[in-house]
């Protein structure tokens, strides 16, 4: 076996850089494989075009006559481009993307004529396999009907021969089987509630659209060496290892110069993203070795979030063509920084106006601090809830490691919004004097944009910070789908919206107070309520921990803790008043979710057993043998006074011993536990004893493992080590 890492670093060692052909300019290339407004326009009637351009800009049905139409024109588009096939694109509850190619070839019943044939009932309706998929109990696996449904909204794309169409997937009663639904919905909620808003400043606003530019991290390691890694290929992290004596301790590889195969890799991949339309502008090396980020250009959320689900398959598949092998877990090595999906959010109305943007004039700043200080109230308001939308298994390595923001959920703003919102606090409740309106709408309201150009620092441990223009939920995990947190940011806001409407409604109506007083008394309140959840200084700290704790606020590090918000009462109420998912809709994700760290637990549990016994132990009996036999040669030459000259020798073979007993108890210990955990009858139950009785055995295995790892001769030892995995170049 030791011979298989060598030859794996042997590999690595000799990669040239792969040569990429530039295909054009950016401008030029970009969505030239995508059926975007140019595209419709070509290959579509005007009905057909005008019944697409009404599906996403109003939500109206297409009609199934115009849905063949515009069918024909998407086949004619997709076989001018060499396509063959055509596929429902769509996420299920597995985290990742899912497909099923069917060719546009067809023949009648003899076999004769062939032909190319696409209609609209394939457009718009299939009907895969569901009884596969997670469902938490909304199907029996006997009932197998689900339905792919077409969404207009986002556009059809071409990846290699196949024409993808994103849909969403819901079963045969109508439950949503997937992350695309409930997005959808949770962003027709915030439109309705954003807009009715938005028109306390401009009557003219007829739609809000929430926006999202997400940073997607990553690590890079080479093919073979990645090969040689049971845990890497099985868990997506290394389950042991220890750590390399250089590693981030320099900061010498953030912003860094690019490794020439990173580099191809990266230009390689941006080819890919712009003929797919993908808006990709950032690239650079993050904190951690081997580790990088891109980023977007802001685009609507649905299409952002299916453009990033798209974007972590296409990176894969083009690592390969790189010999990489591309690791999106949060936390893939111990000793330097993990990796996080920030997301960026804010709202667009379509007059163009970012809603969480200041203005030039008081009134336009009274509209940002509306939707700024509705937020805020948002996630005090729902901050388990918000937690909850980022749990999982791999992203409770990364929260709280000081590297990443804690499991605490709190808001940073700055000193200078700080200090607006303590004088807006100041302002006296009910009808406003004449003089009193004028000097808060031109001394506090009317800074405000000249505030913002001299904005704070960033608090980069601050899980949710406002960043200028926009709030940056930096506590999203790298490997997650974002229409699962940001569902969840889009319906607290949208409830709080409605709420907020309501009270100044009644203001106005019941109290006879102005517009601009009304909103002012309600902000006012808000500000009183939410100071808890604003916090300016280092998250890490003991500190603040306690601090949280007086507040309120909560700190569940771990996801079965943190998941239980999702089925509280308020928020089974919340999302279904806000027609974001029914009772069923959400008991079932928690029930996935409880699934789904259980079965990663049990997963990197069997495989840390398995290195355990069968890479690490027989390694290090194998070095012991030698010392062993280096023992009685010394025994032969230097009789009775051989025990004084092989001390170290067998102080070696002891210390040996000794790790080898812990892991063997250990791992025994473990599956016990596991055992134990899944006869467990709920799988609430089985998730707690996963995380609470069989997870911290992980720790001291690994231990165990990496002490021999320094104890044993390197030239036998059978797994990549970190230096040698952290430093590809």
């Amino acid at each position: 076996m030791a011979t298989f890492r060598f030859e794996a670093l042997k590999k690595a060692a000799g990669r040239k850089p792969v040569k990429v052909k530039e295909l054009d300019r950016k401008s030029v290339i970009f969505a030239n494989n995508v059926f975007n407004d140019k595209a419709m326009r070509q290959f579509l009637t005007p009905e057909g075009y005008q019944a697409v351009k009404g599906a996403v800009q109003y939500g109206t049905k297409i009609d199934r006559k115009l849905a063949d139409a515009i069918a024909q024109g998407m086949k004619e588009w997709a076989l001018s481009k060499g396509v063959t096939h055509y596929t429902h694109w769509f996420q299920p509850l597995t985290g990742t993307t899912a497909e099923k190619h069917d060719a546009f070839f067809e023949t009648s019943f003899d076999g004769s004529d062939p032909v190319e044939k696409f209609g609209g009932t394939q457009l718009v309706q299939q009907e895969p396999d569901a009884s596969s998929f997670p469902n938490g109990g909304i199907r029996n696996t006997f009932e197998a009907r689900g339905y792919t449904a077409w969404d207009p909204t986002s556009p059809a794309f071409i990846y290699g021969t196949t024409l993808c169409i994103p849909t969403v997937f819901v079963s045969y009663t109508g439950e949503a089987l997937d992350n695309k639904t409930p997005l959808l919905r949770a962003l027709h909620a915030i439109d309705a509630a954003a807009t009715d808003v938005a028109k306390y400043f401009d009557k003219n606003v007829k739609k809000v659209a929430p926006t999202l530019g997400w940073e997607q991290e990553y690590f890079l390691v080479d093919k073979a060496l990645a090969s040689s890694r049971p845990d890497i290929l099985m868990t997506g992290r290394t389950l042991l290892g220890h750590t390399s004596a250089k590693g981030q301790q320099l900061e010498d590889h953030y912003f860094g110069s690019i490794p020439t195969r990173v580099l191809n890799y990266m230009r390689d991949l941006e080819n890919e993203c712009m003929l797919l339309g993908i808006p990709v502008k950032t690239r650079h090396n993050e904190v951690a070795p081997n580790q990088f980020e891109l980023a977007p250009i802001f685009e609507e959320i649905n299409l952002a979030v299916d453009h990033n689900s798209l974007l972590m398959d296409v990176m894969s598949k083009v690592a390969e063509r790189h010999d990489f092998k591309v690791l999106f877990h949060e936390k893939p090595f111990k000793g330097v920084n993990g990796s996080g999906k920030h997301n960026n959010w804010s709202l667009a109305t379509d007059t163009g106006i970012n809603l969480l943007s200041p203005g030039k004039t008081p009134m336009s700043n009274l509209q940002f601090l509306t939707f700024f200080i509705n937020t805020i109230k948002a996630v005090y308001t729902h901050e388990e809830l918000l937690r909850a939308s980022i749990a999982s298994a791999s992203n409770d390595h990364r929260l709280g490691a000081n590297e990443a923001p804690p499991a605490i959920i709190s808001v940073f703003i700055g000193q200078q919004l700080t200090k607006v919102l303590a004088e807006l606090e100041g302002v006296s409740k009910g009808k406003l004097s004449p003089e009193e309106k004028t000097d808060l709408k031109l001394n506090v309201v009317g800074k405000i944009p000249d505030v913002l150009l001299d904005n704070t620092d960033r608090n980069r441990t601050s899980p949710f910070a406002f960043t200028g223009n926009k709030f940056e939920f930096r506590a999203v995990g790298s490997s997650a789908n974002c229409a699962t947190s940001m569902t969840t940011l889009n319906t607290i806001v949208a409830k709080q919206l409605k709420d907020f409407k309501a009270e100044v409604d009644t203001l106005i109506e019941g109290k006879g107070l102005k517009k601009d007083e009304a909103i002012f008394n309600v902000l006012r309140e808000y500000i009183k309520e939410t100071k808890a959840i604003l916090f300016e200084g280092d998250g890490y700290s003991d500190a603040w921990e306690k601090e949280a704790k007086k507040r309120g606020l909560s700190n569940h590090k771990t996801t079965p803790k943190a998941l239980k918000a999702k089925v509280s009462k308020e928020a089974v109420k919340l999302f279904a008043e806000m027609g974001v998912m029914n009772h069923v809709e959400v008991e079932a994700r928690y029930e996935i979710e409880l699934e789904e760290y259980t079965k990663k637990i049990q997963i990197e549990g069997r495989v840390l057993g398995d290195i355990a016994r069968n890479h690490v132990i027989p390694t290090a009996i194998r070095y012991q043998n030698t010392l062993i036999e280096n023992v009685k040669g010394l025994k032969e030459i230097f009789g009775k006074d051989f025990e004084k000259v092989a001390k170290e020798q067998i102080a070696l073979i002891k210390e040996i011993s000794t790790h080898i007993e812990g892991i063997n108890t250990n791992v025994d210990a473990m599956t016990e536990e596991r055992k134990k955990a899944n006869n467990l009858s709920s799988s609430e139950k089985m998730a707690e004893a996963y995380c609470d009785k069989v997870k911290p055995y992980f720790e001291t295995i690994r231990e165990h493992c990496d002490k021999l790892e320094l104890l044993v001769d390197d030239e036998i030892w059978t797994l990549t080590k970190y230096r040698e995995l952290l430093f590809t170049r």
